[in-house]
């Protein structure tokens, strides 16, 4: 389940993040994914609540956007979407395509809860 490793270096940057900013509290978590990394929206869910757990992320919310691969066919130059397995050119028929997005696996946003001073 690399779905575990994964969540934990989201969070060890998220908790790093929130720590600098002299949060008290993280709120909610925005992660896009891209569905080329085979990672599963459930398990990612699921690792996110176990990492989480007496943190000061406890009780966060994580919203997940899935990315879809979109590919570019180097031989007629169409832009497309597709699922991880069909990366064929629609228009052409081509194998010479070059992925654009996809393989995103990035923090989007953090929210935390500032002290009152």
């Amino acid at each position: 389940m690399h779905e575990l490793g994964i969540m934990t270096g989201v969070m060890e940057a998220v908790e790093k993040s929130a720590v600098q900013a002299g949060a008290t509290k993280v709120l909610k978590v925005t992660l896009s994914i891209g569905e080329m990394t085979e990672a599963i929206e459930d398990s990612l869910r699921f690792a996110f609540e176990v990492l989480t757990e007496g943190t000061m992320s406890e009780g966060a919310e994580l919203e997940i956007n899935m990315v879809a691969p979109r590919s570019l066919c180097l031989d007629c130059g169409a832009e497309y979407e597709h699922d991880r397995f069909h990366m064929v050119c629609p228009e052409c028929g081509g194998y010479n395509t070059k992925l654009l997005a996809g393989r995103e696996l990035q923090i989007d946003s953090i929210e935390v809860d500032l002290p009152d001073e």
